[in-house]
């Protein structure tokens, strides 16, 4: 019998645990978990202060419900040092499968079967995510984290099957088909236990933000593959912890962004693509500064700064990578121009 791991990283999102968790524990456990696998959803907070323990212990803990577990931490180690932490608890160490979900999510009947299949069918796939699509107002769409499977282009830029930029589709069925793709998104990504375990998990010189993409790129680089498996679906609300209008989500992008690039290109090729990247981040920072948006202009250049002052010494880059992952999942060219000269949808850029 094969074991799985939910495992939610909270803080301070007791909102989105009353609203989505009884859903998971239901839909993931008992009739509903995988054939031949035992599954156990695990809540590790974060230092919450909102009540969100205090309601996880009266709900579940002291009801003697077994299908979840708390972990508490004692202050927000972020969405990398959380989850490490909480997969390195010896509550969690003989499982086969860990699924990171995000609070915010809501899951359907049956959405494990599908992505334990993939990955017990296929020993070279590290990891696999489901057919993302958003909920309440954007249900209907896909979701802008992670859609139907993650790519990148050469500048590391990321985009998805049904997202690129801003620009979210709407899920019609055409990307229902299962493939190999660059990244899985992090709000619901599941992982085999011994992958996560040899690649020491996320790195947390990132906090948030790109550490997924960080984390599959390394896959990618040993070997591994990452899939998409649309037939299993969940849906997200997204921003739930730090919304696209806070500036310090910018700034976490573009600095971890860079991050990923120097960690996982040889530094000849990071060289050429930075002198490119300088110049187009620029043109965003005057984007944001036209349109009144000083903040946002700011968070690219400290992102930059920070890069280059504070982070680039904590990071571990391992050997010199010789290549660059498949065409199929790095596209080679600019997904920033081609969006300018109309090609909008995920189609009509690949």
């Amino acid at each position: 019998m094969e074991r799985l791991a939910v495992v939610i990283l909270n803080w301070n999102g007791e909102g989105f645990l009353r609203r989505f968790l009884p859903g998971v524990v239901e839909c993931s456990t008992g009739e509903w978990a995988p054939e031949g696998c035992e599954v156990a959803v695990a809540v590790a907070d974060n230092g919450s202060t909102d009540g969100s323990v205090e309601w996880l212990r009266e709900s579940y803990v002291s009801t003697g419900d077994r299908r979840v577990r708390l972990l508490t931490f004692d202050r927000n180690y972020g969405f990398t040092g959380g989850y490490n932490r909480a997969l390195a608890d010896p509550q969690l160490a003989e499982f086969d499968y860990y699924l990171l979900l995000n609070s915010d999510v809501e899951v359907t009947q049956g959405w494990l079967g599908p992505l334990v299949k993939t990955l017990r069918g296929d020993a070279g796939i590290g990891a696999a995510m489901p057919k993302m699509r958003g909920y309440g107002r954007q249900e209907g769409c896909f979701e802008y984290a992670g859609a139907c499977g993650g790519f990148i282009d050469v500048l590391g830029y990321p985009f998805c099957r049904g997202r690129i930029f801003g620009r979210v589709e709407r899920d019609e069925g055409q990307y229902d088909s299962a493939r190999e793709v660059f990244w899985a998104t992090g709000a619901a990504m599941l992982v085999r236990a011994a992958v996560w375990r040899e690649f020491g998990g996320l790195d947390e010189a990132f906090f948030a933000h790109m550490e997924e993409i960080d984390l599959c790129w390394r896959m990618w680089r040993r070997g591994y593959r990452v899939a998409a498996v649309p037939q299993a679906v969940v849906h997200h609300v997204g921003g739930g912890a730090l919304p696209a209008s806070s500036p310090r989500k910018t700034y976490l992008n573009f600095r971890n962004n860079l991050a990923m690039l120097y960690k996982n290109l040889s530094l000849r090729r990071f060289a050429g693509v930075y002198f490119v990247r300088v110049g187009a981040d620029g043109l965003q920072a005057a984007a944001f500064l036209l349109t009144g948006k000083r903040a946002f202009a700011g968070a690219v250049w400290r992102g930059h700064r920070d890069f280059w002052l504070r982070m680039r010494r904590n990071l571990d880059r391992g050997t010199d990578p010789a290549a660059l992952p498949p065409r199929k999942v790095m596209y080679r060219g600019s997904v920033a121009l081609r969006f300018l000269f109309g090609r909008r949808t995920f189609g009509d850029m690949m």
